[in-house]
C-alpha cells in the first residue's frame, strides 16, 4: 500500500492492540496516513502520523477533542481509543524502518461534505451553528502554538505575499488585490479576542449524511490538526471559504452559515464585514499553499483537492464582494450600515415636513397596481411590447397615480433582469421605488437640500431615460440618497455632478415616452441607505430570494413623499394564509403537489408565475395543450362570450365545425361526436354506449388505470379503487396487468410479451362467464400514463382488441393523455398501435383548460345508443366550448405543435438516456414525444422501485422551478408531460437540474441516508 513500504503487516500488528481487525482502507490526507478499518464495536479511524512528527502534536489534538466533548457533549466529534493502560498512542516502526506515531479515533457517520457536494442553505445554517457551538466549547482551551500549522494561521497570512511568483499573472494579480486589502484590514483583524480554533472546518473536515425523505444532517467535525489561538471569526470564514465551493447561489449560502453562527453566538456588525475578506484571504492562502506543494508532490491527488474549486470561487465575478457585507448582516437580522437605523429614525420624525416631490399633496393620488396578481401586463411575461410599456395604467385621463414600493411585476422583461441562462432561472421583479405617474412635463423638486451625485440618460429602450442621483443628509449628518428615474433628458444639459439643489426647488420633469425609457410619463422614486454595491446601474427591481436584503438598502420612501409607508406599499398575497383557509374550507383529501406548496398566478405557454414573479417551467400540465394563457383562446373566449352561450338543443355552426375537425383526424367509421365537460363525463358516456351497443355490462380494463373522478369512471380506476378505505374492484371489473415490459411479469427480453400480455384477456372473458356476466367492452389509457407511464409493445392493443371483438365487446380509448400531437409522430396514441377503436375518449387537453371533453364513436354504436332515453350535457358542447377546442386543434396545426413534440420529445428522451449513463438510480427511460417516464429504481438488478427518491427529485425540481410529476404503482416514476409549446433550452434545463438532482440523490442513497 502506497505509504507503507508495500506491507500493511506492521500496522496491523500494531493496531491489534486496539482492537482493530482490519482490513484498512486508505483515505486521504495531506502530510500523514489515514485509514477506515473495523473493530468489534464499529468502524474507526487510523492515524499513522509522519515520520518524525512530534508527539506534542497528536498530544494536544487529543487534548482538544477531549475538552471540547466535555464541554458540549453533544457535538458530534470523534472519541479518541485509548490502549488497555490508558495511552492514546504508541510508537511503531513502519515497513520502510521510519517510526510512525499511530492512534485511533472512533469513526463517526456520514461522508465528506466535498463528495456529498454543495449543500441546500438549510444545511449550511445547521453547520454555522455548529460551528458557533465548536468555538464555544473550545473557549478556555489552553493550546500551546505548532509550527506546523503556522501557515493556515490567518492573523499571519501575508507570508504568500513573497511567494506570489507561483502563480501566473493573471491569478498573481488577483491574489495580490485580496492580500493588499486583507493588510488594511489587519490592524481591524488583530484587536479582536482570541480563542483556541478548530481552524480547518474545510468541506472534508465535516461529515454529511445526506437525505432523501428526511433532512440531510451534518454528521462529524474531524481532523484538529491545524488548531491555532485566533478571532473565532476566522474559523467561521474558514468553514464559509468551503462550504460554498460550486454553490449555484454562493451569496445566499455564505448567509445561511453566517446567520446559523450568529443564532447561537452573536457576531458584531463589524465582525461580519470582514468575512468575506477573510474568507478570500483563506483560499489565497490555500491555493498558494497547493500549488509549492504540488510542485514538490506532483503524484499526491489530495494536495490539490480543492485548488479548482477554490479557483472557481475567488475568479466568479458575479459574486458581488460590495454586498456582502450588508447581506451578511441583513441575514442575521441587523441594519444593513451602520447609518441605517439613524437614518430611518430621522426620515420617520421629518415625515410631513418635507417639499413636495412634483409640487402636490400625494395623500389624495390614486393608486394603480401592476402586481402580478392583479395585472395581465405584459400579455407574454418575458417581452414587454412597447405599446404595453406606454400604457401602464391604462389610465384615459391626467389624475396622478402611485405605483406601489415592494410590488412584484411581471413588466421586466429585458435580459438583464434575468439572473441565469433560462428562462425559468432567478429574475428581479420586485419594485424598489414607488411610481408617480402624471402626464410628461410635470416638474419634480427636491424633498429636501441635496446634491448631484450623478446625472446621466439611459438611452436603451425599457432604462430610466434622464436619470439624477441626490445625495442628501440628516439633521445629525447621516449620508442617503434618492434616485429620480424617467426624467426629460434635457436634465443631462441642465445639470451636473456636484450641483446643489435647494429643498423645493424643481430641478427635472417627467420625459414623454420617447425620452424616459420607452415608458408611460411617470417618475420612479427610489430611496438608499448606501451606494455601496449599487454599481452604475443602481438596480431599481429586486430578486425575490434577495428581497431581505435589499428592502434593507432600499427601503420604502413614503416618508420623503410625506406618506404613511402602507400608503405605497404592496401587500403580496399571505400563502401562509392561503393555505390555512385552503386547509379550513377544502376536504382533507384533496391535495396540493409538492411538500412546499406553490403559489401560481400567471402563466404563459410553458411556464408558470408564483405571487412573486417567479417562472417555474411547466413540464408537468398537459391540460393547457398549446400553452398557457393562449392569445387566440382568449380572443375567442371573450368574442363568444360577448354574443352568447348555450347549449346542443339549438342549432350552431360552432358544434358542428369542431364534430367535423375530429372526425377529419379520426378513422372514417368514427364519425358520431358528443361533446361533454370533461374526461370523467366523456368515460361515464362511453360505458353507457358500449354497454348499449353489446348488451352486456361488465368490463376488462388494466390494472392501476385511471379514467375519472366519476362513480362510474372510479369503479373502472384501480388507481382509485384499490386505494384505503375504498370499495375495491366490483365484481362487473375484470383487471388485466398493465402491459408494463421493464418491470411486468413479460419482460423486453420476451419476444413474445405483447401476445402474453394479451392473452390475459382471455381469462378475464372466462371470469365473466363463470360469473354469468356478459362483456360490454374494454377500455384502457392507450398508453397507460397513472401506471408509469407505460408504452405498450407492439402489437398489444391489436390482439387485445381481437379478443374482445371475438366476444362481442366494444373497443373503447382513453385518449386524454395522449391524443392531439402530443405523441409528436402520431396524432392519437392507438395509431401508435395499428388499432381502430369503436370509442375515442377525448378529455383536458382539448379545451386547453376550459372545461370540454369528446366522445367519438361509430354510426352503429350511436344508433343502438340513440334507442334509449335522451341524452343531454347542459354545458356538454356549448358554443363557448366547441369554438376554444376548435382554436385549440388549429393552434396545434398552425404552430407546428405535433412536429415540435416530435423534436423536443426527441431531445428530452436522447437526454434522459445519456443520463442513465451516469445516474445508476435510473433504471428505464421511456416515452414516445412528450409523454416520457424516468423509472427510478434504488438497484438496477431487482429493479426495487426508488419511490423515496423520486419524491426527493420531484420536489427537489420544484426547488429549482419545474414542476413534475410522479406516477406508477409504486409512486417512483417520474411524469414528465409539459404543454407542446416547450423548447430546447427549456428541455436542456430539465436535463440539467434533472442532473443536479438525481447526483444528489445517488450521494444520500450511497450514503445510507436513503
Amino acid at each position: 500500500m502506497n505509504g507503507l513500504g508495500g506491507d500493511q503487516d506492521w500496522l496491523l500488528g500494531v493496531l491489534g492492540q486496539f482492537g482493530v481487525v482490519g482490513p484498512l482502507r486508505r483515505l486521504g490526507g495531506e502530510h500523514d496516513l489515514n485509514f477506515r478499518a473495523a473493530t468489534d464495536e464499529g468502524d474507526v479511524i487510523v492515524k499513522a502520523m509522519r515520520p518524525g512528527s512530534d508527539a506534542a502534536f497528536v498530544e494536544r489534538q487529543c487534548k482538544a477533542i477531549a475538552f471540547a466533548r466535555a464541554s458540549d457533549p453533544d457535538l458530534p466529534l470523534p472519541q479518541v481509543l485509548a490502549l488497555c493502560d490508558g495511552r492514546l498512542w504508541l510508537d511503531a516502526s513502519d515497513g520502510a524502518g521510519q517510526v510512525r506515531i499511530v492512534w485511533v479515533q472512533r469513526a463517526l457517520e456520514g461522508i465528506a461534505m466535498g463528495e456529498a457536494g454543495p449543500q441546500q442553505p438549510a444545511v449550511l445554517a445547521e453547520l454555522g451553528a455548529l460551528a458557533a457551538r465548536l468555538d464555544l466549547a473550545m473557549e478556555g482551551l489552553d493550546l500551546e502554538p505548532v509550527t506546523e500549522a503556522a501557515k493556515w494561521d490567518l492573523l499571519r497570512a501575508g507570508w504568500i505575499g513573497s511567494r506570489l511568483d507561483v502563480l501566473e499573472s493573471r491569478r498573481r494579480q488577483l491574489i495580490a488585490d485580496i492580500l493588499a486589502d486583507y493588510e488594511k484590514a489587519l490592524p481591524h483583524l488583530s484587536a479582536l479576542p482570541v480563542q483556541a480554533l478548530h481552524n480547518d472546518l474545510n468541506d472534508y473536515n465535516i461529515l454529511v449524511t445526506p437525505g432523501l425523505s428526511v433532512p440531510t444532517r451534518i454528521t462529524g467535525i474531524i481532523d484538529f490538526g491545524d488548531m491555532m489561538t485566533g478571532p473565532r471569526l476566522c474559523s467561521l470564514a474558514i468553514a464559509g471559504a468551503y462550504a460554498i465551493f460550486d454553490h449555484e447561489r454562493p451569496e445566499e449560502a455564505l448567509a445561511a452559515l453566517v446567520a446559523g453562527y450568529h443564532a447561537v453566538s452573536p457576531l458584531a456588525a463589524g465582525e461580519i464585514d470582514l468575512i468575506w475578506l477573510l474568507l478570500r484571504m483563506r483560499l489565497a492562502v490555500s491555493v498558494v499553499n497547493s500549488t509549492i506543494e504540488a510542485a514538490d508532490r506532483p503524484d499526491d491527488p489530495y494536495v490539490t483537492i480543492s485548488q479548482a474549486p477554490a479557483w472557481r470561487l475567488l475568479e466568479n465575478h458575479a459574486v458581488d464582494g460590495a454586498l456582502m457585507g450588508a447581506r451578511l448582516r441583513t441575514a442575521c437580522g441587523l441594519p444593513a450600515t451602520d447609518s441605517s437605523g439613524r437614518i430611518l429614525d430621522w426620515l420617520d420624525r421629518n415625515r410631513g415636513s418635507f417639499a413636495p416631490v412634483i409640487g402636490v399633496d400625494l395623500e389624495k393620488a390614486g393608486g394603480v397596481s401592476l402586481a402580478v396578481e392583479d395585472c395581465i401586463l405584459p400579455e407574454n411575461p418575458f417581452a414587454l411590447r412597447p405599446d404595453e410599456a406606454r400604457r401602464l395604467t391604462g389610465a384615459c385621463d391626467d389624475a396622478i397615480r402611485l405605483g406601489r414600493y415592494g410590488e412584484p411585476r411581471l413588466i421586466y422583461t429585458d435580459h438583464a433582469f434575468r439572473k441565469g441562462p433560462w428562462k425559468a432561472s432567478n429574475r428581479r421583479t420586485i419594485h424598489m421605488a414607488v411610481d408617480i405617474f402624471a402626464p410628461a412635463g410635470q416638474p419634480v423638486q427636491a424633498p429636501l437640500a441635496g446634491k448631484v451625485a450623478m446625472v446621466e440618460y439611459r438611452a436603451s429602450p425599457l432604462d430610466y431615460g434622464g436619470v439624477v442621483i441626490l445625495e442628501h443628509r440628516t439633521g445629525e449628518g447621516d449620508v442617503f440618497y434618492a434616485l429620480y428615474g424617467h426624467l426629460d433628458p434635457a436634465v443631462c444639459e441642465s445639470l451636473k455632478v456636484g450641483d446643489e439643489i435647494a429643498a423645493g426647488a424643481a430641478f427635472a420633469s417627467f420625459g414623454e415616452p420617447e425620452g424616459n425609457g420607452g415608458w408611460e410619463p411617470h417618475l420612479h422614486f427610489q430611496l438608499a441607505l448606501t451606494l455601496d454595491g449599487m454599481g452604475h446601474d443602481w438596480p431599481g427591481v429586486a430578486d425575490p430570494d434577495d428581497w431581505t436584503l435589499w428592502q434593507a438598502l432600499c427601503p420604502n420612501p413614503a416618508a420623503l413623499l410625506n406618506l404613511p409607508d402602507d400608503r405605497v406599499a404592496c401587500k403580496t398575497v399571505d400563502t401562509q394564509a392561503l393555505l390555512a383557509q385552503r386547509k379550513a374550507r377544502f376536504g382533507a383529501n384533496l391535495k396540493l403537489s409538492y411538500r412546499r406548496p406553490v403559489t401560481l398566478l400567471r402563466g404563459w405557454r410553458h411556464h408558470l408565475f408564483d405571487e412573486m414573479g417567479r417562472p417555474y417551467l411547466d413540464a408537468y400540465n398537459n391540460v393547457p395543450h398549446v400553452g398557457h394563457a393562449h392569445p387566440r383562446i382568449r380572443a375567442v373566449a371573450c368574442d363568444q362570450l360577448a354574443r352568447m352561450n348555450s347549449n346542443t338543443r339549438y342549432l350552431h355552426p360552432a358544434q358542428m365545425a369542431l364534430a367535423e375537425r375530429l372526425t377529419a383526424r379520426l378513422p372514417q367509421e368514427l364519425e358520431i361526436c358528443f361533446f361533454v365537460n370533461s374526461g370523467s363525463e366523456a368515460n361515464e358516456l362511453a360505458l353507457r354506449l358500449a354497454r348499449a351497443a353489446s348488451g352486456g355490462y361488465d368490463i376488462v380494463t388494466p390494472d392501476h388505470g385511471y379514467h375519472g373522478n366519476t362513480t362510474g369512471a372510479i369503479d373502472i380506476s384501480a388507481y382509485k379503487f384499490n386505494k384505503p378505505g375504498m370499495h375495491g374492484r366490483r365484481t362487473w371489473v375484470h383487471l388485466i396487468d398493465v402491459a408494463d415490459d421493464y418491470r411486468g411479469r413479460f419482460r423486453r427480453d420476451d419476444p413474445d410479451r405483447a401476445a402474453r400480455y394479451a392473452g390475459q384477456v382471455d381469462a378475464a372473458l372466462a371470469e365473466i362467464g363463470q360469473n354469468g356476466g356478459k362483456l360490454a367492452g374494454f377500455i384502457a389509457e392507450t398508453f397507460p400514463s397513472v401506471g408509469g407511464q407505460i408504452i405498450p409493445p407492439e402489437g398489444y392493443l391489436a390482439e387485445v382488441y381481437r379478443r374482445i371483438r371475438a366476444a362481442g365487446g366494444i373497443c373503447i380509448a382513453d385518449e386524454v393523455q395522449t391524443g392531439l400531437g402530443r405523441l409528436g409522430e402520431y396524432y392519437f396514441g392507438f395509431e401508435q398501435q395499428k388499432v381502430r377503436p369503436d370509442i375515442v375518449v377525448l378529455g383536458k387537453p382539448l379545451g386547453n383548460g376550459h372545461p370540454v371533453g369528446a366522445v367519438i364513436t361509430t354510426r352503429e354504436i350511436a344508433g343502438r345508443f340513440a334507442e334509449g332515453p335522451e341524452y343531454f350535457s347542459t354545458f356538454g358542447g356549448s358554443n363557448l366550448s366547441c369554438r376554444i377546442a376548435s382554436e385549440v386543434l388549429d393552434i396545434v396545426d398552425d404552430e407546428g405543435l405535433q412536429d415540435n413534440a416530435a423534436t423536443m420529445g426527441e431531445r428530452l428522451l436522447r437526454g434522459m438516456r445519456e443520463l442513465g449513463l451516469r445516474h445508476e438510480v435510473i433504471g428505464d427511460v421511456r416515452g414516445i414525444g412528450l409523454f416520457t417516464g424516468l423509472d427510478l429504481v434504488t438497484d438496477r438488478e431487482s429493479r426495487a422501485p426508488a419511490t423515496g427518491i423520486a419524491d426527493y427529485v420531484m420536489n427537489r425540481l420544484r426547488d429549482m422551478r419545474i414542476l413534475v410529476g410522479r406516477e406508477g404503482p409504486a409512486d417512483n416514476i417520474l411524469k414528465i408531460r409539459p404543454p407542446l409549446t416547450i423548447e430546447a433550452d427549456d428541455i436542456d434545463m430539465l436535463l440539467d437540474r434533472l442532473d443536479l438532482c438525481l447526483k444528489e440523490a445517488g450521494s444520500a442513497l450511497n450514503a445510507g441516508g436513503y
